[in-house]
């Protein structure tokens, strides 16, 4: 098990590996109401970052950070982190500092 750890990790087809920033847990709302990790609000989408990508991913590169459903999602730890499995179809916004050069009149 230990050599397995040391392997690295190729993502496949049009999988996307990527993860939540910790601070996202809890939020407060606009009034200072702190809202615990654990509440659920319905179809909130969430923000993560991409550390991985397959081979036939294209709109995304790692670095990115992309906008999802959290229930369109598979959850995995790699050597003691938790990350995420997403398929690109079922991302629905890329925010990266490379997309400055197109200008689609939306800014997030």
């Amino acid at each position: 098990m230990e050599q397995q750890d040391k392997q690295p990790i190729k993502m496949l087809a049009d999988r996307v590996l990527v993860q939540i920033p910790q601070a996202e847990g809890e939020r407060r709302s606009r009034s200072g109401i702190l809202i615990p990790a654990t509440a659920q609000m319905s179809k909130r989408l969430t923000w993560a970052e991409v550390v991985a990508v397959g081979p036939n991913v294209r709109a995304i590169e790692m670095g990115d950070h992309v906008l999802f459903n959290p229930e369109d999602r598979f959850e995995v730890e790699v050597r003691g982190d938790d990350y995420l499995i997403l398929r690109e179809r079922d991302i629905h916004a890329v925010a990266s500092e490379r997309l400055d050069e197109t200008n689609t009149g939306l800014y997030l």
